[in-house]
């Protein structure tokens, strides 16, 4: 079993290994779920996965610059025929 510090500020520190088999690292947020169990209460703490499935589903336009230049004046075209 593995043990968690709690700082004054409310913050949790993990083991390394902790981590490691939770494959968390900084800036992961956590699921909290509470549970009864046998009439217990107990605290589930399981990664959030981001759904990255909609990666790709975009499709690529042949000719559209990606250079950021281009990107800002397509943005200021796009805002000046807004105000129109």
């Amino acid at each position: 079993m593995a043990a968690i510090t709690l700082t004054a500020k409310r913050q949790a520190t993990f083991s390394r290994a902790l981590c490691e088999e939770l494959a968390i690292g900084p800036g992961d947020e956590l699921l909290v779920e509470r549970r009864l169990l046998d009439g217990e209460t107990v605290w589930i703490l399981r990664p959030k996965k981001v759904d990255w499935a909609w990666i790709g589903s975009v499709p690529v336009r042949e000719g559209v610059s990606h250079d950021m230049d281009d990107v800002r004046a397509s943005i200021g075209r796009g805002r000046a025929s807004d105000r129109r």
